[in-house]
């Protein structure tokens, strides 16, 4: 039997035999259990071994009255916990009345309405459970309110009276009897940016607007620091819907406020609580000076997505140690664990850290800062058993600027971290405006780029390939060329890598690839199907892990009628982005040779592929970089393209060298054994139209046919 289904019990006290058998019966029909006593004595025995919930005690009683019983009970049990009902026998009310004043719950006469009794009984239990129920409801609040590590508050809206529990007070550093009720006791200690925000939430929630209260906010303790406290609540309301009593708790958040949970470093929110010291006292006293150092780790991408996440974060983890120890106590370093006063790391998100360097007189001690932090990254760390080394960009704002805000000086600082990866790894560079300027001309670049791809600015342009042996031509490779309402033709140097950094690469990939094949189903009826045409279309690493680029190329492909066995399509890409997602690339590779696509290595030579990785993938052709061929005839490049042309024929690839612009390089590189050529020398990227022209044409040698365009 369940605790719901357990019958109360009761006990009948009577001396008369006829009086309690019969009361007994009729309790037990309708469903309570009955004990029975026969006189006062015996009711104090079974008392002392069992309580009832309910005691039906007759008043006269030879030996020990029920007065005397009643007075008896009293003493051990309330009103609350035993309640007893007295049965007498006399018509007048002033035994009822004593037996009321000794602590008697109801009174029903004899003979007994039963009835009456019975509903009597039900409404005493119903006042023991209700009041039980509500003890325990206390009980468990006491223990909660005691136990929990959060604040309590119970606001009573009619009173305008809170009660905040001991440990609310604690939080902010009171003893329990140190806070009145004053709901002001809370709000004037909340800072004035948060105030606002919280009686809005308050408020929204109060009229319905919102299913619950919660609100982040700082509030200042006795001690005067500010703690990030999150508090949420519920309203009780009438019937009328009005909110009556609003309760809640109160959690301490600061530490994950404040906290990197990587590195266990300060996080962002404290970096810019210690800027705006730093800008209060500069502008104080004029002659303090500080700076910002921006730091991201270089090469992070490829160690994450390599090696995966964990190793990642091993990296970060290592870093923000290294950075701990060789910056002074007086720098604070963004990304992590945060005292009140000396160094704090924080992060800025990402692989971004920053540090802020105080109490520096001029530039030359920011940079022994920064040359102590580039030396102590350059010690080889072994990360999950990989051997590397430590390098990052670094971006510097010094305060001489006249910052007022915290945001500025972060903003400059990674301005300057942007020009400084430009340069390289490990390398730095201090922000001026002019880096200003550029900046914000990089930003109308970037959309004047998204309008030109809508507004159709874009424009494919083509360079021949050809065949050293002979001179003719054996294909194109079709490059981007933007034509600017206001700046003209803008080669793809200037606008490709904004391109790959904004993500623009992937709609103007899919552009170029298109405009491509739809150029290549014109030309296909003018090629050779026994000499095929050859269009070398460039993909960025960006593209090539798209999970549906497969589905994309083959698509296009039937949308223009590209017939591969007419012309050739290949994917031009270079060593690092085959390598650096070489599962998924080498997948992507075999699909395209399934469809007759083919590939070849961009700038071969310059990256970092070995004969055992090129084996790997399915690919036709590498071009020999232009950085080698300009180099001809010094003995080194020619050692270098040597070797190339060799590994090329090992593999059973062929060769294209790019940047030809002599007749003496043409030549060397056809006595290496190089099969094809591009170049300023055969001819310079053409329109479609002046390509349409060479192509029908054939020319043998396509010098004087440039010099005309």
């Amino acid at each position: 039997m369940s605790a719901s289904e357990i019958q109360p019990l009761l006990m009948v006290v009577d001396d008369e035999t006829s009086n309690r058998e019969l009361l007994r019966r009729r309790l037990e029909r309708c469903g309570y259990d009955v004990m029975c006593a026969t006189s006062g004595h015996e009711a104090m025995s079974l008392l002392d071994a069992r309580v009832p919930e309910l005691l039906l005690l007759d008043i006269r009683m030879p030996g020990m009255s029920g007065l005397e019983v009643l007075s008896e009970v009293r003493r051990t049990h309330t009103q609350t916990e035993l309640p007893v009902i007295m049965v007498t026998a006399e018509p007048g009310s002033e035994t009822a009345v004593l037996a009321l004043d000794l602590g008697a719950n109801d009174y029903v006469t004899k003979p007994v309405d039963f009835p009456l009794a019975l509903a009597r009984i039900r409404t005493q239990l119903a006042l023991r459970r209700a009041v039980g129920d509500l003890r325990v409801s206390e009980e468990r609040y006491a223990l909660a309110a005691n136990g929990s590590r959060d604040g309590l508050w119970d606001w009573d809206m009619a009173s305008r009276r809170v009660f905040f529990s001991p440990r609310w007070k604690a939080q902010l550093g009171y003893g329990e009897t140190e806070l009145s009720d004053d709901p002001g006791e809370w709000f004037q200690r909340v800072h004035p940016e948060d105030l606002v925000r919280l009686q809005a939430d308050i408020a929204a929630h109060s009229s319905g607007k919102a299913p619950h209260f919660e609100n982040e906010h700082r509030i200042r303790r006795k001690d005067g620091v500010f703690r990030w406290m999150l508090s949420c609540g519920l309203a009780l309301r009438d019937k009328a819907g009005r909110p009556v009593r609003m309760v809640g708790s109160q959690t301490d958040v600061t530490v994950g406020k404040t906290a990197d949970p990587l590195t266990g470093l300060a996080s962002r929110l404290l970096l810019v609580d210690r800027l705006e010291r730093a800008v209060m006292r500069s502008k104080r006293d004029r002659c303090g000076l500080f700076a910002v150092l921006l730091l991201d780790v270089d090469r992070f991408k490829r160690v994450n997505d390599g090696l995966g996440p964990a190793v990642g974060d091993e990296l970060l983890r290592q870093m923000a140690t290294r950075l701990r120890n060789c910056l002074r106590e007086e720098d604070t370093v963004a990304r992590g664990a945060w005292p009140e006063d000396g160094m704090v790391l924080s992060r800025l998100g990402g692989d971004e850290f920053a540090v802020l360097v105080e109490g520096v007189r001029n530039v030359g001690d920011v940079l022994k800062v920064t040359e102590r932090i580039r030396e102590s990254l350059l010690e080889p760390c072994m990360v999950s058993g990989h051997e590397m080394t430590l390098t990052a960009s670094i971006g510097i704002a010094l305060s001489s600027e006249g910052y007022d805000r915290p945001e500025d000086i972060l903003r400059d600082a990674d301005t300057a971290m942007y020009f400084a990866k430009e340069s390289g790894r490990s390398g730095f560079a201090i922000f001026d405006g002019a880096m200003r300027t550029r900046a914000v001309q990089r930003l109308q670049m970037e959309a004047d780029l998204r309008h030109g791809l809508e507004r159709g600015e874009l424009e494919l342009f083509y360079q021949p390939i050809l065949s050293l042996a002979d001179r003719k031509l054996r294909g194109f490779e079709a490059l981007v060329r933007w034509r600017h309402p206001s700046r003209g033709l803008i080669h793809p140097g200037e606008f490709i890598p904004l391109a790959e950094d904004s993500g623009l690469i992937l709609p103007l990939g899919r552009w170029i690839f298109e405009e491509a094949c739809r150029q290549l189903s014109e030309w296909q009826d003018i090629a050779d199907p026994d000499d095929p045409l050859t269009l070398h279309v460039n993909f960025s690493a960006r593209q090539l892990v798209q999970g549906d680029l497969a589905k994309q190329i083959a698509e296009t492909l039937h949308r223009y009628g590209v017939d591969t066995s007419r012309v050739r399509v290949k994917l031009e890409i270079t060593e690092t982005a085959m390598l650096e997602k070489s599962s998924s690339v080498q997948e992507l590779l075999k699909r395209l040779g399934e469809m007759a696509v083919g590939v070849s290595i961009d700038d071969f030579g310059t990256g970092y592929s070995s004969l055992s990785q090129l084996q790997r993938f399915p690919v036709q052709t590498l071009k020999v970089d232009r950085s080698f061929v300009s180099r001809l005839p010094h003995t080194d490049s020619l050692e270098i393209i040597r070797t190339i042309i060799g590994l090329a024929h090992q593999l059973g690839m062929d060769l294209i060298a790019e940047g030809v612009e002599t007749e003496d390089q043409a030549s060397q590189l056809q006595k290496l054994g190089c099969e094809f050529a591009q170049g300023y020398h055969f001819s310079v990227p053409v329109d479609a139209k002046a390509a349409s022209g060479l192509l029908e044409a054939r020319y043998p040698r396509l010098l004087e046919a440039a010099a005309t365009l």
